[in-house]
């Protein structure tokens, strides 16, 4: 290791020595002079500082060149244009992304019929079953002390909003669904963030008594019995901010312009459920991911990582993302869109709906680079998914490989290209995450890679952070 510390000054672009840290590894006096020093011959200095005060960095950073360029939007390969939703201030783009995947597999089999799912329906239960998920979890690590890393984990989140679709696969075949019509967002659902911190603070008062019942040896009938009744409370906080789940309704489908087809029918959130969708999702479908820290074509689960205690974890085979890319070129060739997530907030130009390693030239901007790769981001925390969204299309060349993919956000029409993101070829490999692919577009080889015994990781890991 050198003796020195080289810097870089972003604005001279001159080098400068400095040695005179502090025994311990702190900043000293000498070594501020030498920064400080080092600044007065930028020649540039004032006037980008003082455009940093008061003008954004990505505005400063933007590649006005490669803005001025028009975006290319015919795709070879699109499915079916649905509505567009909108997430508001909330986590719940999973499952957004999740049910657009289902109502898009529903219409694909019926050409003439338009139908959207509520999400605040099926987010009252995804609420309820975390809580549950939380102090069972509280119950189950009782014995551990309060320090532990595991119960740590139930602490810190108890719950959220953010998830993957594992929770669609969970939620919607036990609770079913219901048209967006029939039980509409609230306030709540569509901004999260007090409900689910007073929520959360519950939740942590109920897990220190159940600790404490578990600590003196209570019978495991009493502790159940009063785990039930904090689920009671948990369930009226709900429903004062998110309303009664529906349990019956009428409804008629309608056509693509919103006319009914057909006389109203009676439903209930399951009979509903197996006219949109049939049987279980689970076993129908693989998650594959891309985390190159680790090895390929090898199955992964993540404990704890689910939405329901007695469901699934998120277990995923990982792969290189030219095998994720053909998966997900075969499924939209046969018009199947795709969940999929993605670190949105890496090079991202919002207003113009566009994702490209070209946008932005931080770097040059602060007089250095910014060189980790994919793997090394998300050892460091410095990229992860964090946004799921509907993969809708792809662009191929004369050889069949990928120019460009386009999304279906849930941010809104007035977001983006008319409420989709488009990602270039580049883009998509060092930002895309996740995938959930039906079975039927997936190699016998993969499939069999995903059916191993998964090799169990830890839901601290920087890369399983729920989408939001």
């Amino acid at each position: 290791m050198k003796k020195n510390l080289i810097f870089t000054l972003c604005l001279a672009g001159g080098l400068m020595t400095v040695s005179a840290q502090t025994k311990s590894g702190g900043i000293s006096k000498e070594m501020l002079q030498e920064f400080q020093k080092g600044q007065k011959h930028c020649q540039a200095g004032k006037a980008l500082s003082n455009a940093l005060s008061g003008v954004s960095i990505d505005v400063l950073a933007k590649n006005y060149q490669a803005a001025a360029m028009p975006i290319d939007k015919n795709f070879s390969i699109e499915t079916r244009k649905q509505t567009i939703t909108n997430q508001k201030s909330s986590g719940r783009c999973w499952m957004f992304s999740g049910l657009n995947v289902l109502r898009s597999n529903y219409m694909l089999q019926h050409d003439s019929v338009s139908v959207e799912f509520s999400q605040g329906y099926l987010f009252f239960w995804d609420q309820l079953e975390k809580s549950n998920l939380m102090l069972q979890g509280v119950i189950d690590t009782a014995k551990d002390p309060i320090d532990n890393q595991r119960v740590q984990f139930f602490f810190h989140y108890p719950i959220g909003d953010g998830g993957t679709f594992c929770g669609v696969a969970d939620l919607a075949p036990k609770y079913g669904l219901v048209p967006a019509d029939v039980q509409p967002e609230t306030y709540t659902s569509e901004n999260t963030s007090k409900a689910r911190s007073l929520i959360s603070s519950k939740l942590r008062e109920f897990g220190l008594q159940l600790r404490d019942m578990v600590a003196k040896k209570q019978k495991p009938a009493d502790i159940a019995k009063a785990k039930t009744e904090m689920l009671a409370q948990i369930y009226h906080m709900l429903e004062l901010t998110l309303g009664t789940p529906t349990q019956k309704f009428t409804y008629a489908f309608k056509d693509k312009n919103g006319k009914p087809l057909g006389q109203p029918k009676e439903y209930t959130p399951l009979s509903f459920y197996q006219e949109v969708v049939g049987g279980p999702i689970n076993g129908t479908f693989i998650m594959v991911m891309n985390d190159p820290r680790r090895e390929y074509f090898k199955t992964y689960e993540v404990e704890y990582d689910r939405h329901v205690y007695d469901g699934t974890n998120w277990k995923y085979l990982n792969l290189p993302m030219e095998e994720i890319e053909k998966l997900a070129i075969a499924s939209l060739k046969d018009g199947r869109k795709l969940y999929s997530s993605y670190d949105v907030g890496k090079l991202l130009d919002r207003p113009r709906g566009y994702a490209s390693l070209d946008n932005f030239d931080y770097g040059s901007l602060f007089g250095t680079t910014f060189g980790m790769d994919k793997a090394q981001r998300i050892s460091t925390f410095d990229s992860g998914s964090t946004h799921a969204m509907t993969l809708t299309a792809v662009d191929l060349d004369a050889a069949g490989k990928p120019i460009k993919w386009k999304v279906e956000n849930s941010w809104g029409t007035d977001s983006g290209q008319q409420g989709y993101l488009i990602m270039t070829a580049d883009w998509f490999r060092e930002y895309m995450f996740r995938l959930v692919v039906n079975k039927k577009y997936v190699p016998e080889n993969l499939l069999k890679a995903f059916d191993t015994k998964p090799i169990m990781v830890m839901p601290e890991d920087p890369l399983f952070l729920p989408d939001e």
